[in-house]
């Protein structure tokens, strides 16, 4: 999953730097239970050594790679604890079409096969408001960093209530379902739980919020759980665009505090290009945009810096860094994961597709590495920003 929020206050008990960026682990496979018929929850072992890099803050995701078939598969999970046990490494998969890791992961993953683990890393969290009206709205996969930020939430503030809605096809599709009516049962009097059914016939069960969410599904839904826009309410959203879209057009049209508003896409749905958005300070002269020649940039990266030459035909910025550089991060290549955020020092670039941004991450200098191009001859990124 990828981020695509404002990076908030570290939790208590987090690092008081940036989680280190590059490496890759070696951790073995211990567990892998099926959930669905095409969704295994995968749990790892962590050895003595590696538990501080993998202690768990929810909203955090790793990404995993794996060598199959002469091919090196990697792809971006959230971490998602068991809520008994929050120090428990854990990665919910789901087979999404041929060819890639989830595929192989629900078919043929066992205990005892071997997978590399990035260090853990992002900033989708909920706001530090203790209190609060946590309002988490997930859309199919999106309740895997949903489940266990409502777990922490629940535990470390008496004061506060959670409301998690989640948006699946059937009651069979509603993952962690068994573990969330656990959490339930532990805070009955805080924690709100409502199922919204799009693709099931009301008369099996599904009830009156048997359809889809459109706008007018979403406000209804707001005033189910008592979630008013206001400054001791926060909402966190978690799910494909066109459900985390709407939400945020709603939120935006009833008042909510837009920093109040955390935001995750675990997958694109472009069908149409989108104008390219120029990122980075102004520069006092400007140079040429090196559309037809080469540039130089230079990446901040667990404190060292990674010198690499974009050649015209490099897609973008990655493409250059890897071929110097192969720890540098980085998943999916579609703007959505959010494992390239890096924040522009100097220089300027151009990008679109940028779905793991908001347009204050946009403001405050940050790009997708993945998706940029640059606009002068020489540019510094700051991945550990």
């Amino acid at each position: 999953m990828d981020t695509a929020t404002l990076p908030p206050a570290a939790p208590d008990g987090a690092p008081a730097g940036p989680p280190r960026r590059t490496g890759w682990h070696p951790l073995d496979v211990t567990e892998v239970r099926q959930l669905t018929a095409d969704t295994v929850a995968v749990t790892l072992h962590v050895p003595a050594a590696l538990r501080d890099v993998f202690t768990h803050h929810p909203g955090r995701h790793v990404t995993v790679r794996h060598r199959w078939a002469g091919t090196a598969l990697r792809r971006s999970y959230s971490l998602c604890p068991p809520p008994h046990a929050p120090e428990t490494l854990r990665l919910v998969i789901k087979r999404s079409g041929p060819g890639g890791f989830g595929e192989h992961a629900t078919t043929r993953l066992a205990p005892g096969d071997r997978l590399e683990l990035s260090p853990p890393t992002g900033t989708f969290a909920l706001p530090e408001l203790p209190g609060a009206h946590h309002v988490l709205l997930a859309g199919g996969t999106g309740i895997t960093p949903l489940a266990p930020m409502a777990a922490h939430a629940l535990r470390r503030d008496p004061a506060c209530r959670v409301s998690l809605v989640h948006s699946v096809r059937t009651s069979a599709d509603a993952l962690l379902a068994d573990e969330v009516a656990e959490l339930k049962d532990e805070f009955v009097d805080r924690l709100t739980v409502l199922y919204v059914l799009t693709r099931e016939d009301p008369g099996s069960g599904g009830g009156p919020l048997a359809r889809r969410l459109d706008a007018a599904g979403l406000r209804r839904l707001l005033a189910a759980v008592d979630a008013r826009p206001g400054r001791d309410t926060t909402f966190a959203l978690c799910g494909p665009p066109g459900l985390v879209g709407t939400a945020r057009r709603v939120l935006a049209d009833e008042g909510a505090d837009p920093s109040l508003v955390r935001w995750e896409l675990f997958t694109s749905d472009d069908t149409a290009p989108r104008p390219p958005e120029t990122t980075g300070p102004p520069p006092e002269t400007a140079g040429p945009a090196p559309e037809t020649g080469e540039a130089r940039v230079t990446a901040l990266l667990d404190g060292r810096p990674r010198a690499a030459t974009v050649l015209p035909h490099d897609p973008a910025l990655l493409d250059a860094l890897l071929r110097a550089h192969p720890d540098v991060p980085y998943a999916c290549r579609e703007g959505v994961c959010g494992s390239c955020r890096a924040k522009v020092l100097s220089g300027r670039v151009t990008a679109d597709r940028q779905h793991a941004l908001d347009e204050r991450d946009r403001a405050a200098g940050y790009t997708l590495v993945c998706r940029a191009r640059p606009r002068t001859p020489e540019i510094t990124l700051d991945f550990d920003a």
